[in-house]
């Protein structure tokens, strides 16, 4: 039975890797800073840097998937139904371009084998504040703070555009023309602007980068103890909790370069038509609040959050976004629960 689970948590580790992997890093692609393959190879070296680092200060989410949702004593057979469910349903989503939630998978598949494993043990009142509450708000926080970001990045450009042109306006002369070196202060003043226009242009990119490294760098933190703990109670006796994270990290990163594309192709162009600025202020959203949740022990998902903070960026314009895409985002993200609990029940009873 170790064996299967082992074997398991390293299934769950590369589908969340090509799940996962490219959400944090899908606006470098969306808005042309760079190719789809380049993006995911630096959201998978900030991921596993994230997941290296996450024992270290990731206690309070092992201890929530460990026993904060099924308190009684876990069995082999139980960890290992929690992560059939887990990887039957992200394995599917990947498959099918669907950006889900290993967050959601895991904890209906944790409800699935938990209700028949030891009903009087399932922590409900735990699960409403701990999991549901956060996933929820995440969701809203994120729409609203990257609508707030990119209003009051398109003011700043707009700005900068209006004093930019009143300094590059020529100065009207006397009857007989021009005043002499207005035209060299004109052009001069034209220049100045322009390569201002140009810093910033190149300071928003490496902010880009920045950002983007970061929501890989916490979204490591936030899965690894996710995974790890599942397998830990169930592997502890033949592997050490390090030893096990190091294999969870490599096989996430590899998952991530395989089949990330999948999932960073349809968030980075079938969402919505983004700038360059916006963007950055999108992943700037997911760095801020999926970073805050990792080192609060706060189970957001990355999925929830970069979803709801691209589709912030339309703000109160929701035309640019396309609705066929969202559905089905809606959709996938209302049967994770259900799907993978009723996958790890079934399982349970089989292996119980």
């Amino acid at each position: 039975m170790e064996v299967a689970v082992l074997v398991l948590v390293l299934a769950l580790a590369a589908v969340n890797g090509g799940n996962d992997v490219p959400k944090g890093v899908a606006t470098l692609a969306g808005a042309g800073v760079a190719r789809i393959r380049t993006a995911i190879i630096w959201g998978t070296i900030t991921t596993a840097i994230g997941c290296l680092v996450s024992l270290q200060f990731a206690s309070k989410m092992t201890a929530l998937f460990s026993r904060g949702i099924v308190s009684a004593t876990p069995t082999a057979p139980f960890a290992a139904a929690v992560l059939t469910g887990a990887v039957a349903w992200v394995g599917f989503a990947t498959w099918r371009r669907l950006p889900v939630s290993t967050t959601h998978a895991l904890v209906g598949g944790l409800l699935g084998a938990g209700v028949l494993f030891s009903s009087n043990h399932v922590e409900w009142a735990a699960l409403l504040t701990k999991v549901v509450q956060p996933l929820l708000l995440s969701v809203g926080a994120a729409w609203v703070l990257s609508a707030l970001l990119t209003s009051g990045a398109r003011r700043l450009n707009r700005a900068v555009g209006r004093r930019s042109a009143a300094r590059a306006r020529p100065v009207t002369g006397d009857r007989t023309g021009t005043p002499t070196g207005v035209a060299t202060a004109v052009e001069s003043t034209a220049e100045a602007a322009s390569t201002a226009v140009a810093t910033g242009a190149r300071a928003i990119t490496v902010l880009h980068w920045v950002t983007s490294g970061l929501t890989g760098f916490a979204r490591g933190m936030n899965d690894a103890p996710k995974i790890v703990a599942i397998g830990s109670f169930a592997l502890l006796g033949s592997m050490s909790t390090t030893g096990l994270l190091l294999a969870v990290t490599a096989v996430m990163a590899i998952g991530g370069l395989v089949v990330g594309r999948r999932i960073a192709d349809r968030m980075a162009n079938d969402v919505i038509r983004m700038s360059h600025v916006e963007g950055f202020t999108a992943n700037l959203t997911t760095a801020t609040l999926v970073s805050f949740g990792a080192f609060q022990g706060l189970p957001m998902s990355t999925t929830q959050v970069s979803v709801g903070a691209i589709t912030g960026l339309s703000g109160t314009d929701v035309s640019r976004l396309k609705k066929k895409t969202i559905r089905d985002f809606a959709i996938a993200w209302l049967a994770t629960p259900p799907f993978a609990a009723i996958v790890s029940a079934g399982a349970y009873l089989l292996l119980s």
